[in-house]
């Protein structure tokens, strides 16, 4: 069992960038792989970005195209986190932004195969 705890989200300018955190709980937090999706009133939960547990992999990470190249995640499992740094944001990612953890080596693109959630963080960005 894992809890997650996301912080960071906030108002920002177009362009502007943000960090999003997620603390899990949970010794064996390197086995987990881990995930930020984002979700619309209204829409389906989309992906954003994913990075693979420690335990099997050299933490692989994948990312939603619209965000290749202005999005990273990383994880630090000393300390249970995993980020989502964001630059350059656009007024149509305002979402809210979920953590996802799934006890895995690999991680999904599907908020499906994910079986721990955050309450999610609000990110909003104006034009």
């Amino acid at each position: 069992q894992v809890q997650l705890v996301e912080s960071g989200g906030g108002l920002v300018q177009a362009g502007g960038s943000l960090r999003l955190s997620c603390a899990a709980s949970g010794r064996t937090f390197y086995n987990y792989a881990m995930a930020w999706f984002r979700q619309v009133p209204g829409k389906e939960r989309d992906f954003v970005a994913s990075i693979d547990s420690s335990a099997w992999s050299a933490g692989r990470t994948t990312y939603a195209d619209s965000v290749k190249g202005r999005f990273t995640i990383t994880r630090d499992n000393a300390n249970n986190m995993v980020y989502l740094q964001m630059n350059s944001l656009k007024p149509e990612e305002t979402a809210v932004y979920y953590c996802a953890a799934k006890l895995a080596a690999w991680a999904s693109t599907g908020p499906q195969a994910y079986d721990y959630w955050g309450q999610g963080t609000q990110v909003t960005v104006s034009s």
